[in-house]
């Protein structure tokens, strides 16, 4: 019997998985949606505002995801390495767009699975926050954001091994860091040019006009950063990747997750 998922995701978490990331998404695409006048549209605290929404549908889901299906082993590793990933992230801080954490989100994610590579990516921003005085209205979509690379690497094709599983973690990397990049990029940019200029958002203006500004204002402003991510996570993915997703498969191996045991009466 093979090992199960170090979080496992019941069709009940994956309901409520699909709802936050539902709601995640329209917290960073509302400048394509929302219409002029709108309460966003011109408000200062519309960032924290949908923040808090993000936190709050975050800490629903950690509240089901943890009924039940998380056991002290998985626990463990969740704790370890979200501690990993804290301080690897400040080694770098982002500069020159290098990263030095979202290669381990990737592997984590392909070995514990998508509901541990979701949890893992959240806890691992919040904690990098914490350690270097990051927290503000930004970090609940830096973390949803981390959450879905995660996620999305626990769900790619599972028979692939040794070079054509680490050119797929690669390509996937560069995919994710690239799409990381756009969600910050748009979750702050209707807030942070003001009015009236060629890269501006224009609150009701057809989609295609606003996403052509955001994608000026990607190219003008951030994409040298995002391309180093995707590069240095992909590096880290192909010269790390095979010791550690060695090393991460036989702790899931020795570990063999199971869920706590909880009486039958306090089940749903």
């Amino acid at each position: 019997m093979p090992p199960r998922p170090a979080v496992p995701v019941t069709r009940r978490t994956a309901v409520a998985l699909a709802l936050v990331s539902a709601a995640g998404l329209l917290a960073f695409v509302w400048p394509l949606l929302v219409r002029p006048g709108a309460a966003l549209s011109g408000g200062v605290d519309a960032p924290l505002v949908l923040g808090l929404v993000v936190a709050a549908a975050l800490a629903v889901l950690f509240v089901g995801l943890g009924d039940g299906d998380l056991d002290v082993k998985a626990v463990a590793v969740l704790g370890l390495l979200s501690a990993v990933g804290a301080v690897l992230r400040p080694l770098a801080a982002g500069t020159a767009g290098v990263e030095t954490v979202f290669f381990l989100l990737v592997l984590a994610g392909r070995v514990f699975g998508p509901g541990f590579g979701f949890v893992l990516g959240s806890t691992t921003l919040f904690a990098s926050a914490l350690l270097t005085g990051g927290v503000g209205p930004w970090l609940p979509f830096q973390m949803l954001g981390a959450s879905w690379i995660g996620l999305g690497a626990g769900l790619l094709p599972s028979r692939a091994r040794g070079r054509a599983e680490l050119a797929l973690l690669a390509g996937y990397a560069v995919a994710a860091a690239l799409a990381y990049g756009a969600l910050m990029n748009l979750s702050f940019w209707p807030f942070q040019l003001g009015f009236g200029t060629a890269l501006s958002f224009v609150a009701g203006d057809p989609v295609g006009e606003n996403l052509h500004r955001f994608v000026l204002y990607s190219v003008a402003t951030s994409l040298g950063w995002d391309v180093g991510r995707a590069l240095t996570t992909a590096a880290g993915v192909v010269l790390l990747g095979r010791p550690v997703l060695a090393t991460l498969r036989r702790a899931a191996t020795r570990a063999f997750f199971a869920p706590q045991d909880v009486p039958a009466s306090n089940r749903p």
